[in-house]
């Protein structure tokens, strides 16, 4: 929902997973998101925008890793 301004004004924006293209409930604790620096490819130095991936728990447990 938008207010007369056009801005967003909803308590809760619902993600979708990046992996699975599944919407990532309220209730899915497990999920994350990560933003990751875009980089300037001739300097190494971070440009000011971000690339946003949402993951959903389903997809996390899926993945084994090698932590403790």
């Amino acid at each position: 929902m938008q207010n007369e301004q056009g801005e967003f004004v909803d308590m809760y924006i619902p993600r979708k997973c990046s992996a699975s293209n599944r919407i990532i409930s309220a209730k899915d604790h497990a999920s994350i998101q990560i933003n990751f620096a875009d980089v300037d490819t001739t300097t190494g130095r971070m440009t000011g925008s971000y690339t946003t991936f949402a993951i959903c728990g389903g997809i996390r447990r899926m993945v084994s890793y090698q932590g403790r």
